[in-house]
Order: C-alpha cells, then sequence, then structure tokens
C-alpha cells in the first residue's frame, strides 16, 4: 500500500509505489492536460444545464481550477471568468483543442 505524506502545497510523497502503480500515476501526468480539457468541456455542458446560480457559482470556480491546472494565460482566464459566458467558454475550449491536436 502506498504512503503519502504531505508537503507544502500540493507536493507528495509517494512511497512503495509498485511498478504498476508508478505508470498508472506517470500516465496520468502525461495526459493531465487532455483530462482537464476533457473536464473543461463537460464543465461547458453542466454550466448550460445549470438551474441554480449557487450551482453555476460553484461550477465557474471548478473552471478557475481546471484553467489553472492547464496554465492557461491570467488575462484569457480573467476574460472568460469576468464574462462568466458558457459560451465564451466553449469557444476558447475549442481553440486549446485544436491546438492539443495539432501537436
Amino acid at each position: 500500500m502506498a504512503t503519502c505524506l504531505p508537503l507544502t502545497g500540493n507536493a507528495v510523497i509517494m512511497a512503495d509505489l509498485t511498478p504498476h502503480q508508478k505508470k498508472i500515476v506517470n500516465r496520468y501526468y502525461d495526459r493531465k492536460d487532455e483530462i482537464m480539457l476533457t473536464r473543461l468541456q463537460e464543465l461547458v455542458t453542466d454550466l448550460y444545464l445549470a438551474e441554480t446560480d449557487k450551482k453555476r457559482d460553484a461550477l465557474w470556480k471548478r473552471v478557475d481550477l481546471a484553467m489553472n491546472n492547464l496554465k492557461v494565460p491570467p488575462a484569457i482566464q480573467q476574460h472568460i471568468l469576468t464574462h462568466k459566458s458558457p459560451e465564451v467558454l466553449a469557444r476558447n475550449v475549442e481553440d486549446w483543442l485544436k491546438q492539443a491536436r495539432s501537436r
């Protein structure tokens, strides 16, 4: 069983991982950008379907976290979060997906 020892912030030391577990963790981090883009696509859908302001606010917080994980430039993040428009977010996610596919 893996033991996780928390450090400052999000850093974690993982001890005693089996080779199989290490491969899983490495694959996750290799594909983290793809995972975050998929998460943002799902959030766009959730924002369109959200029925209450409280739910929309919670979703926009998750959008902010996902964009931070993708290292989206602060100016673009601010623009998206200021407008709080699923359409604006959807257009940006579409552009980011095109950029990711062209790499």
